[in-house]
């Protein structure tokens, strides 16, 4: 099939980068070693404190949690708080991975980023990895005051497989009487285990960032040998019923990635069941293109647009003023 270009800048980025041909068990032990990300370059320069926790989770698994807040006395009691899913196809990455993309929001908003290291398949499969990830967010809603956070200005906020995870996250946490999350910002999100839209075809067959037969191994190691009516609609949040109720919502994705038509179904549905929601599907945008060239010129624009968002939900305008008349007397 014929594919969306990809932006001449990002293309000449990506003329360096070696694609892996194939995604399996066999290669996928040397490829997490490649995606496991220092977080102390990221932290250099910035006055930033970290905290690391470990929490039992619901199956009495340890969850590391990573917390970053400012540091300082400009530091609020009441900060917002971006609670962060990585990505890395539920099948690779850590809570450092993209990190510096809620870091960007600490430095704006002043917020505290929560990053959760969650079990990643297939050594953990089913409802394990969302499981980790509602837990975590739980434990930050409990221990809001500990933290310095408002408990009415949790965001939660995730890029590929963590943009789908954040998606499920903010389903549970409705359906299950959770914490009323402010937010949900889905960076090009994986949302849909079916993987067999236009875009998920249109890239399939030759190497790529992420693509349609990547894709398949990270869901089939996801969701084991579950037949499709058996997989829960809050592991793969396109199959959900009901989208009302949900948080504002953000989603992005480019034009020339495998997760484009699913990020606008979603969102379509969220719009057709009343809910609040802002898309932006960037012209020659790969798959997590801001992410891993943060430099480029469109990267920099989602970026931007992606921030002015949240400065909207985060720090809402006061209400219209009533215009004075030239020559017209108050009072």
């Amino acid at each position: 099939m014929t594919r969306p270009p990809v932006d001449p800048e990002l293309r000449a980025l990506l003329a360096d980068m070696p694609f892996v041909p194939e995604l399996n068990r066999d290669v996928l032990p040397q490829i997490r070693q490649f995606s496991s990300t220092p977080v102390e370059p990221l932290l250099e320069g910035r006055a930033i404190d970290r905290r690391e926790i470990s929490i039992a989770g619901p199956d009495g698994t340890d969850i590391p949690l990573s917390v970053f807040s400012p540091a300082g006395p400009e530091h609020t009691a009441v900060a917002p708080c971006v609670y962060w899913m990585h990505g890395g196809g539920m099948v690779m990455g850590d809570r450092f991975s993209q990190l510096d993309i809620p870091l960007e929001w600490l430095d704006r908003f002043g917020a505290v980023v929560v990053s959760v290291d969650y079990r990643l398949a297939p050594e953990a499969t089913g409802t394990s990895l969302l499981d980790d990830c509602y837990h975590g967010l739980l434990w930050v809603a409990e221990h809001a005051d500990e933290l310095g956070v408002d408990p009415n200005r949790i965001i939660a906020a995730g890029v590929s497989a963590g943009g789908g995870l954040t998606a499920g996250v903010a389903l549970l946490s409705r359906d299950r009487g959770g914490p009323d999350l402010a937010a949900q910002v889905l960076i090009c999100p994986m949302l849909d285990h079916h993987n067999d839209t236009t875009s998920s075809r249109q890239y399939a067959g030759e190497p790529g960032v992420w693509t349609r037969e990547m894709n398949e191994f990270a869901w089939r190691s996801v969701l084991g040998d579950l037949t499709d009516d058996a997989v829960p609609d809050h592991v793969s949040p396109a199959t959900a019923d009901d989208l009302s109720g949900l948080p504002d919502t953000y989603v992005d994705a480019g034009t020339a990635e495998v997760f484009r038509d699913e990020a606008v179904a979603y969102t379509t549905r969220i719009w057709a069941a009343g809910g609040q929601a802002e898309l932006h599907i960037w012209a020659g945008g790969f798959h997590g293109f801001d992410a891993l060239y943060p430099q480029a010129r469109i990267s920099a624009q989602a970026r931007r647009a992606r921030t002015d968002w949240l400065a909207r939900i985060l720090t809402p305008a006061a209400g219209p003023t009533r215009p004075q008349l030239s020559g017209q007397r108050a009072g």
